[in-house]
This record gives structure tokens, sequence and C-alpha cells, in this order.
């Protein structure tokens, strides 16, 4: 077998896969150039010389390939006719979503060049990173197993329940990424963005050159176990969903709002001035206060605290950088009793 390097990441030219594409229209192997650069972004990179074997039959394994340069050959044995592949084809995709799965051909490199690897772990990390991109990939892989199910059905009955079942597996992982897509980034509770969900909007406004000039505010429930302690989970919950609603009535449509965890929850606001987002945030702290005492009894709200500070327009720091500003910001709001907004500059 050959050596796996584990820090190289191999980019192939697109324009590769989509002739590939081109000219073997109904190839459903062939990943399209979206599904190929997310999976080149988290695969791990092999290098394979010619007349190497990848795998037998036979043999159990938990890992998919992609061609990403070089030639492959599949033999199914028997007088199957055996399939090549080329750049930007997978296989031994069943591994991956089975796991453990026993292999139904020999794979060898009938060409020298490097495969994309994905284990379980790679394929959790595109499920986080792109849901709705791995749905696709899912419903071509689905299309491939029933062709070839059709295919080999008659020579091959004996593997039909395990075939079967990976169809089911497959369109309920499909089922739920779809749902999911959603769901995942949407705190539960509150129905606001959650942390993951708050990451990747963080990252998808740095990559349109949005993030720089925005302002980030930390928002925090004084008191908060006070309330939990005294009324119960349940009252807690109201005061947060109250929270989320006060959060919600303030964004405008580029900003976002998101409970982190626990009773805290920030805000990225785009496009507004030092002064207006002062502004913002005055807003929460006094709109707080003043529904924390029209609804004592249960309560229904709590006074805040808030730290907040100016995204600069400077790429090179890191945004973790920022997020301790508004940390440090809310840190002393508390400290000083809470129930008030302080800046970090």
């Amino acid at each position: 077998m050959g050596a796996v390097d584990m820090s190289a990441r191999v980019v192939v030219p697109l324009e590769s896969a989509s002739s590939r594409l081109e000219e073997f229209p109904s190839a459903t192997s062939v990943l399209d150039d979206a599904e190929y650069a997310l999976f080149a972004q988290v695969a791990k990179t092999r290098k394979c010389a010619a007349a190497e074997v990848l795998f037998r039959r036979g043999d159990h394994g938990a890992e998919m390939y992609v061609v990403a340069s070089g030639t492959v050959e599949l033999d199914f044995g028997d007088d199957l006719v055996r399939k090549p592949l080329g750049v930007g084809e997978f296989f031994g995709e069943l591994g991956l979503l089975i796991g453990d799965h026993a292999r139904s051909a020999h794979a060898v490199m009938t060409q020298a060049g490097v495969l994309l690897e994905l284990g379980r772990d790679e394929f959790d990390r595109l499920a986080d990173r792109d849901p709705k991109q791995l749905a696709k990939f899912l419903r071509r892989a689905i299309m491939r197993v029933v062709c070839n199910e059709q295919a080999l059905i008659g020579r091959l009955r004996r593997r039909n329940l395990e075939l079967q079942n990976t169809l089911d597996v497959l369109r309920t992982t499909s089922l739920q990424l779809d749902q999911s897509e959603i769901l995942i980034r949407t705190d539960e509770l509150t129905g606001l963005t959650n942390r993951r969900g708050f990451v990747a909007h963080v990252e998808q406004a740095r990559m349109a050159g949005k993030l720089p000039d925005s302002v980030l505010i930390l928002v925090d429930c004084d008191r908060f176990k006070e309330i939990n302690d005294g009324h119960g989970h349940l009252a807690g919950d109201r005061v947060l969903q109250s929270v989320s609603n006060l959060l919600r009535a303030v964004c405008g449509q580029d900003d976002i709002a998101c409970r982190l965890g626990g009773d805290e929850f920030c805000l990225l606001i785009h496009g507004h001035s030092r002064d207006e987002a002062e502004r913002i945030a005055g807003y929460i702290v006094e709109s707080a206060r003043i529904l924390q005492r029209m609804h004592q009894r249960p309560p229904q709200m709590t006074t805040l605290s808030i730290g907040a500070c100016v995204v600069a327009a400077d790429a090179e720091i890191a945004w973790e950088h920022w997020y301790k500003q508004a940390d440090l910001a809310l840190y002393r709001a508390k400290h000083q009793g809470g129930d008030r907004v302080e800046w970090q500059d």
C-alpha cells in the first residue's frame, strides 16, 4: 500500500473534471466541479505508483477515493467488464457510508497518480462544511448504486440485501442532510442561529468582504441563575426566548442574531457606524430593563449586560481577536453590576 501524505492537498484543475463530464455525460461516478472542490478541501492525499493494488475483493475498508490524477481500474471478477476510472471519478463509497464494507472489486492503479482519500472524519467535516453539496453527492451515489444493482443483480443476488440496506441508509442520510441543513445551524429553544451557524456566517461575511467595519455585540443575561433557581427552568427558558425576540427585532437584513449557549447571545451587525451601534446596544439594554420591570412574577425578562467592539477592516487580525475584545467589555459590564453597555476600542 502506498504512503498517505497527511499534510498535502492536491488541487487538480477543475477543467479536467469538467471535460470528463462532457465526454461521459451519463457517468454518475464523476464529481462535478463544486463537489470535487469541496472534497479536495478535507480529503487526505495519497500518491500511488502504477500497478499498485489499492484493495482486493473481499477486503474490508471504510474509505472512499476520488481520482485526482492518473487512472484506476476496477475488476469485479467473473466475466464482468472491467471499469476504468479517470480524473474526478470516485469509488469505494460503500466502505465509507456503510463502514467496514467488504470490497466487491479489485482496485489497481493503471497509471501512477494521486487519490483523494476520505474516511469517516473527513465525511463528518463535509457534513459540517456544506450539507447541501454533500446531499447532492449522496443522491449521485444512490443513482450509481441503483445502476450497479440493476446490472449485477442476476449474478450477485446474494448481495442484493446488502445493497438494498445501503440504499435505505443513503436515502435516509440524504433526507436528514436536507432537513438538517438549517436545523444544525439553529438553536432549538430560541430559533436564533446557534454557535455553529454563527461561525459559518462569519466565514461567509469574511469571504464576501462584509466582515470589516461590522460591530460585534455580546449579550449576557444578568442574574439568570437566580431565575432558574427561584422560578424553575421553564421560567428561565421564557426569559431566553424573550431576549431572542428582542435581538431579532433589532436585526437588519444582513445582520445575524445568535445564541452562543446558555444565557449568552451575540449580534453581528453590518454597515453601522459606532454611533448607530451604540444606539442599538442602548435600545436593547433599555428595552430589557422596561420589560423586566413590567413582568416580574413570574419573570419573563431580565436585565442585560452588553460588551461590544467595532470589527475593523484588517484582514490580518483573526476573528477570535474581535470576539476576545467584545468579551473583555462584557466582563467589565458584568463586573460593574450589569444592566449596561461597555465598549472595547
